[in-house]
């Protein structure tokens, strides 16, 4: 299983800064609730908040996006059932 953007928040980069948590609002500029709730992954990282996490970590947007994209995805690999859908082949050229 992929690694959650709030996961990693949590466990690796905030802890990682010598700051905690509560003081990541002041510099993102998001509400505390909002950090809170991705911490506990109960929502996603938003493009938004992905530019703002970028910008405040040093990294790019495009990582906090695509790891989030990610996750979505391989949950969704498992609770989307798509047997019914067949898989079609393109014709040779």
């Amino acid at each position: 299983m992929p690694y959650s953007s709030g996961a990693l928040l949590r466990d690796d980069i905030i802890p990682a800064t010598g700051r905690t948590k509560a003081e990541m609002p002041d510099f993102s500029r998001f509400s505390r609730q909002h950090l809170y709730d991705i911490l506990q992954e109960r929502k996603p990282v938003s493009p938004t908040i992905a530019v703002r996490l970028g910008k405040l970590f040093g990294d790019g947007a495009g990582i906090w996006t695509r790891m989030q994209a990610a996750y979505d995805t391989w949950h969704a690999e498992r609770s989307e059932d798509v047997s019914h859908i067949p898989t079609i082949k393109t014709k040779a050229a």
